[in-house]
């Protein structure tokens, strides 16, 4: 009974390991932003928009990545994402100059691009009386990729070089996605029979826009990822440069953020006892008092900034697979893919133009300015969120 049980799992754990290879190679390139100003004397600015590029072909890559799915199936659609990330990752081992080093990101964006709208649908498909649960497996699994990327860069930066992450993520990347197609289409055969999935148009998707409640949820989302995607790009340098801890304490809260994402077995439990919007309340505010912390924090004491940044990685991981398993019960299962992928894209184009907002705004007005508009973003999240509650 028990290996009957864990073969349930098979589905949940291979899309889990390629969402965790997908974070583990973009939460990579922060902490090698220092490394990357040594070898190719770019700027801030440079590094910022870098970063934004492959986060806006990722966030581009949503609705066209739902829509495929609805039509052709989840399992396809997610095994070509992984071949691309593990071709682009693969490729980057090589040493390039700055510029294909950015194509190479953004192509790394185009893979990962497809995964996370297609996952969350086929993960409620295949486990829809624990999608809570099971979306909070998903997203912890990604988040520590968030934990292991940097200790990866900090244990290769030198000898062997930190090249030899991009092999190593690229030969991972091939065998999970072989896994994938060879254990996960019999899982999921009603969404991935080859039937031609739906027919849904553009505007069947965009007529999901009509419902406020809809549109207000977007919005949190789109709050949230602002200032997520934006602390998250520079707050290696933010605690260097404006906070003044050495590199070595930097990277060990960097991981920290990632390492509190065990809370989102927590929370995607709670959301499927309590129900979602609560959970969703509770996670932006403690989200926004660590991001607080983490800004009105230079000056005191790394303990100090340790517990604001331990603060912003709950609540920001304790918010995701809540706002997944929410956008769940608001789209109709005939647009499941495409409808979550729209939102996505909105979310994640808000999300990955915060890297370049801060980047620039750090050097004409300094990083206080620059977090104090990520900070905004999170206020708007949590008082909309908090509108929707009293309303319910």
């Amino acid at each position: 009974m028990d290996l009957r049980r864990l073969a349930d799992l098979d589905a949940l754990f291979l899309t889990a390991g390629l969402w965790f290879l997908a974070k583990f190679l973009r939460y990579a390139f922060p902490p090698l932003f220092p490394e990357f100003q040594r070898l190719y004397g770019v700027s801030n600015g440079a590094l910022g928009l870098a970063f934004t590029a492959m986060m806006l072909v990722y966030a581009l890559m949503q609705f066209p990545a739902g829509a495929l799915a609805d039509r052709l199936g989840p399992v396809r659609v997610v095994a070509a994402g992984a071949l691309v990330t593990a071709g682009a990752s693969l490729a980057l081992f090589a040493p390039v100059p700055f510029p294909l080093l950015v194509a190479g990101m953004v192509v790394v964006g185009l893979g990962t691009g497809v995964h996370k709208t297609v996952a969350v649908r086929l993960l409620s498909t295949v486990y829809p009386h624990r999608k809570g649960r099971a979306l909070g497996v998903l997203d912890t699994f990604g988040a520590f990729g968030g934990v292991v990327a940097p200790a990866a860069v900090v244990v290769l930066t030198g000898t062997p070089g930190w090249h030899v992450l991009f092999l190593v993520g690229g030969v991972v990347g091939v065998l999970l996605a072989g896994g994938f197609v060879a254990r996960v289409p019999a899982r999921v055969p009603e969404v991935d029979g080859g039937d031609g999935g739906s027919g849904a148009a553009v505007a069947d998707y965009l007529s999901l826009f009509a419902d406020a409640r809809f549109d207000a949820f977007v919005l949190v989302t789109v709050g949230f990822s602002f200032a997520y995607n934006g602390a998250v790009a520079f707050l290696p340098l933010y605690l260097t440069d404006a906070a003044g801890l050495d590199a070595a304490t930097a990277s060990l809260l960097y991981s920290a953020l990632f390492v509190v994402s065990l809370v989102q077995l927590v929370t995607g439990e709670l959301s499927d006892r309590l129900g979602s919007l609560h959970v969703v309340v509770g996670t932006l505010v403690l989200a926004a008092v660590g991001l607080a912390g983490v800004l009105f924090g230079p000056g005191a004491s790394p303990l100090a900034l340790g517990v604001a940044v331990v603060a912003f990685g709950l609540g920001s991981h304790g918010f995701r697979p809540v706002r997944g398993a929410y956008l769940v019960e608001l789209v109709p299962d005939s647009l499941a893919g495409g409808g979550l992928g729209v939102v996505r894209t909105i979310l994640m184009g808000a999300g990955a133009v915060a890297p370049a907002v801060v980047g620039i705004v750090s050097e004409t007005a300094g990083f206080d300015a620059a977090f104090g508009l990520l900070l905004a973003g999170l206020v708007v999240a949590v008082v909309v969120a908090v509108g929707l509650l009293v309303t319910e």
